[in-house]
């Protein structure tokens, strides 16, 4: 037997979502009375439609525009888009949210509308997520959650969360939790945060983030870390957003020296992406700075590489060629041509050549002295 969810009351944020989807349903309706064809209108997502200030600070989504118009052949599309809209007012009036695949199945209810697969669910969710972004709309704010891992934390930090069935407040403190970590949920919105601490260090991998956490580099430099395991998560990166802005401490971002995490793990935590530009201003951190591995740092410290792969140059090539964030920055873009001319790459665990408490004793303590040299 399955309890009903007690109803919460709408906050602002909840009625922004259901005046946008009955907007959008209205004008759909009126054509159909109207006896017109009616249209569904979606930004391109894609690096080729997006603009990069840097005093905004996050790629924007340009002015390029996809029409879906109701024919025989996008009938089916349509309908399930509509259908997904639905679904997330549904849930909003009724306090629950789901999962991408949890709407995958709820969509076996649709009949002809219903998905074939969860790739078509996925694809129809971000249509309508880019579709309802003119109106400052995120998926978490249609009540759909991911599924990923958030994130870890820990250190100088208490987040202020609530029990879901009384609303009570639950304190949590980041440095109580022995040899493990706060994990970040799929929604953080309606955190609050407290800290007297100096940054925050977000971690690319897990295995430094442990080793910083287990020796409480934490409690020593007076800092948050946050482990971002690969490229960080919405939840993550929102989470990390909203102590930038809310407690106004800098953020600073330790990854391995190579493409992947110069232009896909840090430029996606500091400016977004292409195909996400319409929620950028949501999940990105304009503040960040970068503290990781630079290619000078494997020549000043010799450390341990790895030779590129065909994969990593490509993928520096394409960054120096295409991507708006290193025009903008030419230390960034004279980074990353060093790093191909060096042919190699180094990961955050090469500093063990010089002992386990090398990074934590020398390496960022050093660097730490100096953050305006980090790189933007």
């Amino acid at each position: 037997m399955t309890s009903k969810a007690k109803k919460r009351p709408l906050d602002d944020r909840d009625r922004i979502v259901i005046r946008a989807v009955d907007e959008v349903a209205g004008a759909v309706h009126g054509a159909v009375k109207g006896r017109r064809k009616p249209e569904l209108d979606f930004p391109v997502r894609s690096l080729a439609n997006v603009r990069y200030d840097e005093k905004v600070g996050y790629f924007e989504i340009g002015r390029g525009k996809a029409v879906r118009t109701l024919t025989v052949n996008t009938a089916k599309s349509f309908a399930q888009t509509l259908r997904m809209m639905a679904f997330s007012k549904e849930q909003i009036v009724k306090g629950k949210e789901a999962t991408k695949r949890e709407a995958y199945y709820i969509s076996k209810n649709w009949g002809d509308a219903a998905f074939d697969e969860q790739s078509e669910s996925d694809t129809v969710m971000d249509d309508v997520e880019a579709m309802f972004s003119v109106y400052g709309v995120n998926r978490e704010m249609m009540r759909f959650k991911p599924e990923e891992h958030g994130g870890s934390v820990a250190g100088a930090l208490t987040i202020v969360d609530r029990n879901r069935s009384s609303g009570a407040e639950i304190r949590i403190d980041c440095t109580n939790f022995g040899s493990g970590a706060y994990t970040v949920p799929s929604s953080v919105e309606h955190l609050r945060f407290e800290t007297k601490a100096k940054f925050v260090l977000v971690i690319e991998t897990g295995g430094t983030f442990d080793r910083l956490n287990t020796e409480e580099f934490w409690r020593t430099a007076n800092c948050i870390l946050v482990e971002m395991g690969g490229v960080p998560t919405r939840a993550c990166r929102r989470f990390i957003r909203r102590l930038s802005e809310e407690v106004r401490i800098p953020v600073y971002a330790f990854t391995d020296c190579d493409p992947y995490g110069f232009a896909n793990i840090y430029r996606t935590l500091k400016v977004g992406s292409g195909n996400a530009a319409h929620i950028n201003r949501f999940f990105c951190v304009p503040k960040a700075s970068f503290l990781g591995v630079t290619p000078q740092d494997i020549v000043d410290y010799k450390l341990p590489t790895h030779p590129l792969k065909e994969i990593d140059v490509k993928r520096a090539q394409d960054a120096l060629k295409n991507d708006p964030f290193y025009e903008v920055h030419p230390k960034w873009k004279r980074a990353v041509e060093q790093l191909l001319t060096l042919g190699v790459r180094a990961e955050q665990q090469a500093f063990a050549k010089f002992g386990l408490d090398f990074v934590m004793e020398e390496y960022l303590p050093r660097k730490l002295k100096e953050p305006k040299k980090f790189l933007p």
